[in-house]
């Protein structure tokens, strides 16, 4: 299959053969599997002390046959401390429900949060999330925006890597039609509901472009960054998360000619 290499000016100018990698069937449980294996890394483990809340004096009587027994007394059968002449005069303590008293079932630090995928598994899912990048139908269900002339994936010249300014990088995307699509993304964009407001992440935007270069540190970086939803990734950082944000396939992505000539390597 080939595409069209277009420059600065959004002009063809040549095709290029797409590497056999973008013939891989497009797999939708393999990708969802390793996103969600990738979003669960992040996971931190979390949890109180196992003995938060019952580091006290509180024991239960509740033998009929011992000195100071609960039973019979009209009061509550809970574990009471000793600061008290008579134990029944304490306060309630260690015991879920009171003042000072553990969670009754709080985050386990040990529990497993982290979802395990095999290797070639996650190799595969990769390599599906960029064979679905060709298809023009999945694109647009995930609500992108592009000219109907346009080739999937969109390759450009080697010379958008070295855009140091934003305008630049606004006049590439309006060259090749794709501009609308950061706009929607902009419009889009709204207030977090519920407490995520407080921690750091107050707002909500959706996905745009992904530009993927050839190396790190590019300038395109750091000129592409303010645009709402549009990513910059190197070749080699290239993962299912960047491609299928939200485990859903076929992002709109624009590649430099030098990625999409190694993009082969990236699983030598």
């Amino acid at each position: 299959m080939e595409v069209n290499v277009y420059d600065l000016k959004g002009n063809a100018i040549s095709k290029t053969k797409l590497p056999s990698v973008f013939a891989t069937p497009y797999r939708p449980r393999v990708i969802q599997r390793a996103v969600l294996a990738a979003e669960s890394a992040k996971i931190q483990p979390k949890g109180p002390n196992h003995s938060s809340g019952r580091k006290t004096t509180a024991v239960y009587i509740g033998r009929r046959s011992r000195p100071n027994s609960l039973m019979n007394k009209g009061i509550a059968r809970k574990p009471r401390t000793k600061n008290r002449p008579h134990l029944i005069e304490g306060t309630v303590r260690g015991i879920p429900g009171v003042v000072g008293g553990p969670k009754a079932h709080p985050p386990k630090p040990e529990a497993i949060a982290r979802e395990e995928i095999n290797k070639k598994e996650r190799i595969l899912a990769l390599k599906s999330a960029i064979g679905a990048l060709t298809n023009k139908e999945l694109v647009k269900s995930r609500g992108h925006i592009l000219d109907k002339d346009l080739t999937l994936p969109v390759v450009c010249v080697d010379d958008i890597e070295k855009i140091s300014k934003t305008k630049q990088v606004v006049a590439l995307l309006q060259n090749l039609g794709l501009y609308k699509d950061v706009e929607r993304a902009k419009s889009k964009k709204k207030i977090r509901a519920g407490k995520g407001k407080a921690r750091n992440r107050k707002y909500k935007s959706p996905k745009s472009i992904l530009f993927i270069v050839s190396q790190e540190k590019m300038p395109l970086q750091k000129s592409a960054r303010n645009l709402e939803g549009v990513d910059v990734v190197a070749l080699k950082n290239l993962s299912v998360k960047d491609l299928c944000p939200g485990a859903k396939a076929s992002r709109l992505v624009v590649f430099s000619k030098a990625a999409i000539d190694n993009i082969e390597k990236r699983f030598v």
